[in-house]
């Protein structure tokens, strides 16, 4: 519109008429002229001039509070109008998905881009229903969801806060969203407007970085267990040769010595000799237990478990008591693995940085899955200790763990020093 349109556009409520002084003439004429309208029906057809003239002023009082009046309405129309083109465009130039539906869910709303993102042109989305855009195994549930929300009363909220929302190009197209809805108006003029992004980008981001970690999480498995497979021939390599080996030659030493002068420096040298078998023999046992105890493999974890604990409370030290059941389920060699030297990692670290006297272990099993607890009464550990890049048997644990379907949790114990807790599936997928 040009100025001059706008001027004559001009509320009554912005121009000269609302000056005091115009105000008090004005009050002042209509004082006057219904002191003059009381004359004129006082004295009758007595003063027929006082009485037209009083008719006509009527008159025109009248037709300047129509003019007025209508010139109000226009102005208020003019300035809907305005309202409502500003409205549209602060709509239309927002980045996201501007859609509004009514209480039947027909659309009364769509701005530019909600048409960009399903693809739709605006005439043709206005006064369709919301269906359109929803793929149809959706439609029942979002039905159900818009009218909960109704009666929550809650003006606005996110949606899809656990679950991944979908919406429906024009194409047949289906494609991730985020959104969040609101509602205002009585209950039977109800309007409720969502506002939505198209997220596909971050979707295949977020899956892409999810299948790295699921692919990184299986090498890490694949290594370890080739690891762990190595360890046990080696293991049983020196149990069983280089033990039979070091035993034969202990038992010749010892016929050489039955037939050798007790007396003499070659006696007193085969007893230094037979000495240093013995170490290398428990050395031999010692290393080969390390990389991987057989009892493992051939008593199972329960054995194995009060062995390790019952050789580290020799070793460290540190008074340690195991608490186990008096038959625990069989479990897969990986779940065996996995748990034995999660705990061999938790012992290793309390006589490394705890500074504890005493440790407690129980393993138990229940609901398809068995559970290891580990807990010391040293200094315990400060959270941002967990984040160090050195804490690698921590972080190899919970890899070995999150691979198997378990969890892994490290925390202050009630003791005053750390508990660690996980729980493994028996029978992992």
């Amino acid at each position: 519109m040009g100025a001059n349109q706008e001027r004559a556009l001009t509320s009554v409520k912005g121009s000269l008429l609302r000056h005091p002084a115009v105000v008090g003439a004005g009050g002042a004429s209509l004082a006057a002229l219904l002191g003059l309208n009381a004359l004129a029906f006082a004295r009758g057809l007595e003063s027929p001039w006082l009485l037209g003239g009083v008719i006509l002023a009527d008159m025109l009082v009248i037709g300047a509070g129509i003019i007025v009046a209508a010139r109000e309405v226009l102005v208020a129309e003019h300035r809907t109008e305005a309202s409502d083109a500003r409205l549209a465009s602060i709509v239309d130039s927002a980045m996201d998905a501007i859609i509004t539906v009514d209480a039947a869910q027909n659309v009364i709303m769509f701005n530019v881009a909600a048409e960009q993102i399903f693809r739709c042109p605006r005439r043709e989305a206005l006064g369709r229903s919301l269906d359109r855009f929803i793929p149809a195994r959706f439609r029942a549930a979002h039905r159900d969801h818009v009218q909960q929300f109704a009666r929550t009363g809650v003006t606005s909220r996110k949606m899809g806060d656990i679950t991944t929302l979908w919406g429906l190009r024009s194409d047949g197209e289906e494609f991730p969203i985020e959104a969040s809805i609101s509602q205002a108006g009585p209950a039977d003029e109800r309007y409720y407007t969502v506002i939505l992004r198209d997220i596909t980008r971050r979707k295949q981001a977020e899956d892409a970085l999810l299948q790295s970690q699921r692919e990184l999480r299986e090498l890490s498995a694949r290594v370890l267990e080739a690891r762990e497979e190595e360890k046990t021939s080696i293991a049983r390599e020196l149990h069983d040769e280089l033990g039979q080996l070091l035993t034969a030659l202990k038992m010749d030493l010892g016929w050489l010595r039955e037939r050798t002068p007790v007396e003499g420096e070659i006696h007193s040298r085969m007893k230094e000799m037979s000495e240093l078998l013995d170490r290398t023999v428990s050395s031999t046992r010692r290393i080969s237990a390390d990389l991987r105890p057989l009892m493992l493999d051939d008593l199972g974890l329960g054995d194995a478990a009060g062995w390790l604990v019952d050789d580290f409370a020799r070793r460290s030290g540190v008074a340690c008591r195991i608490d186990l059941p008096a038959e625990l389920p069989e479990v897969s060699k990986a779940v065996g693995t996995a748990v034995y030297r999660s705990l061999q990692e938790s012992l290793t670290n309390i006589a490394r940085h705890a500074g504890a006297k005493n440790a407690w272990v129980v393993i138990g099993a229940g609901n398809g899955s068995i559970q290891l607890e580990v807990e010391d009464d040293g200094r315990g550990f400060a959270p941002e200790d967990l984040a160090k890049s050195r804490s690698l048997g921590l972080k190899g644990m919970r890899e070995r763990i999150a691979f198997l379907g378990g969890s892994l949790e490290v925390a202050r114990a009630p003791r005053g020093g750390t508990r660690l807790k996980l729980s493994v599936p028996l029978q992992p997928s």
